[in-house]
């Protein structure tokens, strides 16, 4: 493989910034839709899910291809494979760790407490019974919950590791250049996001178990290696550019469809509509994306002040995120304010904290790792530079 370092791509930084402020949003959403969450408001409404499944298709894989396409420039950086891997590791798992053990901890607590009648408090919760290695109340403890798109990332980043070491990557990526710069764009990916989707798991759902979510593998790690794929492809990029309008054609047409079948349930979802319903998901999935990345390469590649500052908050803030909406909802929950106060300042709540834990962890040497923050310089080194 290419050795030559891949320019930054600002645009897909951009995407990767708004695709996590989309999932703050949609995770306050689910303290309102019928759909199971940590928390729920009193207040939920079935017509939430209406504007959740405008993004619920594609948010994550997005999140998949940027990563992918970030990693490949990572690699071509790094003096080998083993130490793109070994720093990798590093970086994902170490958050990881201290987000199972310390962050996701609350989100339990609360779905025990209000779910399923749990009556200890949280400091023992966390002594006795977090850490049991088994089940409680029927949720398998200790818990990954959010964390395990950084599970995820790691274990498709070995997967790369192994590949490119044992691929002749070269003529793998003009093969690529030649298949993906045409109509097979839109047609190849839908199409096997349609078999997923409408064929072997029609109206199926991720488990984020990694040994048992097929479902979720299938989709996201070709989701990935195509945006590694991608970070080395111009021809590709230009025809994301090139296709960019009929994506957002084809997200439109699936979402569509999806409504029209929402709109009109009335005593549950005839099986029939399965595979139909799965395969207009697919087709919105993999035609947003290419919709996205085709702006973001057209319109959105250009640098600001700010954009090194927000990238950098992208990961301290998705590991936070959850537990400040899981714990400020249970703590709304006894004020019975209106859903659109609680939808407020839930938001609001969220935000300020994710800013509050990032600043605070940024400035603190020990914290960086934690949070999935490079090290700080050495002074000398900074000196230096």
């Amino acid at each position: 493989m290419s050795r030559v370092p891949i320019p930054r791509h600002y645009g897909l930084d951009w995407l990767r910034v708004a695709a996590f402020a989309i999932l703050i949003v949609y995770h306050v959403g689910m303290v309102f839709v019928p759909w199971g969450f940590h928390a729920k408001s009193p207040h939920g409404a079935d017509w939430a899910v209406l504007p959740m499944l405008a993004v619920n298709a594609w948010r994550l894989s997005l999140l998949f291809v940027v990563s992918g396409y970030a990693s490949r420039a990572l690699l071509t950086r790094a003096p080998g494979v083993g130490h793109f891997v070994r720093q990798r590791t590093l970086r994902l798992l170490v958050p990881l760790a201290f987000g199972v053990a310390v962050i996701v901890p609350p989100q339990s607590w609360v779905e025990l407490v209000t779910q399923h009648g749990y009556a200890g408090g949280f400091a023992g919760f966390w002594a006795r019974d977090y850490f049991r290695f088994g089940a409680l109340g029927g949720i398998v403890l200790p818990a990954l919950n959010h964390l395990w798109f950084v599970l995820y990332l790691w274990m498709y980043t070995l997967v790369l590791g192994v590949a490119v070491v044992a691929i002749r990557w070269r003529g793998l990526q003009a093969m690529f250049d030649r298949v993906f710069a045409g109509v097979a764009l839109l047609v190849l990916p839908a199409a096997w996001l349609v078999c997923i989707h409408g064929w072997w798991f029609p109206m199926g759902y991720e488990t984020h178990d990694p040994i048992h979510d097929a479902m979720a593998h299938l989709s996201y790690l070709p989701a990935f290696l195509f945006g590694f794929a991608l970070a080395g492809s111009a021809p590709v990029l230009a025809a994301c550019v090139r296709w960019r309008w009929t994506g957002a054609a084809m997200g439109i047409a699936g979402y569509g469809f999806i409504l029209a079948v929402e709109l009109g349930l009335d005593g549950g979802t005839p099986r029939w509509v399965y595979p139909l319903y799965g395969a207009a998901h697919a087709i919105q999935q993999w035609g947003t994306i290419v919709a996205l990345i085709g702006f973001a390469e057209r319109h959105w590649n250009r640098d600001a002040r700010l954009r090194p500052m927000l990238t950098e908050a992208v990961f301290p803030f998705y590991l936070v995120h959850q537990t400040i909406i899981v714990l400020v909802a249970y703590w709304l929950i006894p004020a019975n304010l209106p859903g659109g106060a609680e939808f407020a300042i839930l938001i609001a709540a969220t935000v300020a904290g994710c800013w509050l834990f990032y600043l605070a962890g940024r400035r603190i040497a020990l914290l960086r790792p934690l949070i999935g923050l490079r090290p700080l310089p050495h002074p000398a080194h900074k000196a230096a530079r």
